[in-house]
């Protein structure tokens, strides 16, 4: 249904690259995306993003997909708010 490669090499991409690398995060040592920020990319609803990893589990790495805690919605909200505050022009 979706093919996750995500693959940028020219220069006329370098914005697109720099929008991607604003929505990486460090979360349990480990670079993530949130599955909002991935619908985004691929102009689908996120629950089609969900969808696809919940049906095609042997498409999808065991440590591909991870829910939050409380805590840890929290803390990406906060630097999500101060990168959008720092960021404002």
């Amino acid at each position: 249904m979706f093919n996750f490669k995500f693959l940028m090499i020219n220069d006329s991409s370098k914005e697109i690259v720099e929008i991607v690398h604003t929505k990486i995060y460090h979360i349990r040592d480990a670079n993530v995306m949130i599955d909002s920020d991935i619908a985004e990319l691929y102009d689908v609803e996120t629950k089609r993003i969900n969808e696809a990893v919940k049906n095609n589990p042997d498409k999808f790495p065991s440590d591909f997909y991870f829910e939050l805690t409380q805590e840890e919605s929290e803390n990406l909200k906060s630097k999500i708010l101060n990168y959008k505050s720092r960021n404002a022009a």
